[in-house]
């Protein structure tokens, strides 16, 4: 496969696209970023910016990368890490909606889904499969589990368990069980981790 690249969007020297990647028109990718094969960005979209951090060193050499056929969206931005030789870190078989920003130093996993408007502050992790409803706001060094949903237009400010849903204002409302049955776990399993649940 060949790369498709709009002749409006920048690429920087430096840059690794993998193979058959799209990058739309006014995508600005820096010289900083990895994207795996089958990546597409859509206009807008900046990857790789410098962070947000007033003690930022530009010179500094970090980066991001970007998982296998991860589709990012108009107007999204993420940025690059704040350490030496860091990486912001985006997974495989994601999709980042629009408006997003992803801050310095977060981590998602793969397959994790990303809905308009929500916005990382630096460090965060997300675990694989979960979903970010949109509009949501994630404070710094915050971590999401594997699975969760987290409500649109929340505010997260602690951590959120694996497999739970998650509104408001930290807020568990019960376990994700449409994300349990999708990852094809038994009716029983799913009933006795609903059990546990109730039990904490």
């Amino acid at each position: 496969m060949t790369l498709n690249v709009h002749p409006t969007a920048i690429v920087e020297d430096g840059a690794q696209l993998g193979s058959g990647c799209v990058v739309h028109a006014y995508a600005i990718i820096t010289r900083r970023v990895v994207l795996g094969d089958g990546v597409v960005v859509h206009p807008h979209a900046v990857v790789g910016g410098d962070p947000q951090d007033l003690g930022f060193d530009t010179k500094t050499a970090t980066g991001v990368r970007i998982g296998a056929r991860t589709v990012i969206r108009e107007h999204v931005t993420i940025h690059r890490a704040t350490k030496p030789d860091g990486w912001t870190e985006v997974g495989a078989d994601c999709f980042l909606m629009i408006g997003c920003h992803i801050a310095h130093d977060c981590r998602l996993a793969d397959r994790v889904i990303v809905a308009n408007n929500v916005l990382f502050a630096g460090h965060i992790q997300v675990g694989e499969g979960a979903f970010i409803g949109g509009g949501t706001v994630i404070h710094q060094f915050s971590r999401i589990g594997e699975g969760a949903m987290v409500g649109g237009a929340s505010r997260i400010s602690q951590d959120v368990p694996p497999f739970t849903m998650v509104t408001e204002r930290d807020e568990i409302v019960g376990l994700n069980v449409v994300g349990l049955r999708r990852r094809g776990l038994p009716r029983t399993t799913v009933e006795e981790l609903k059990r546990a649940f109730r039990a904490v």
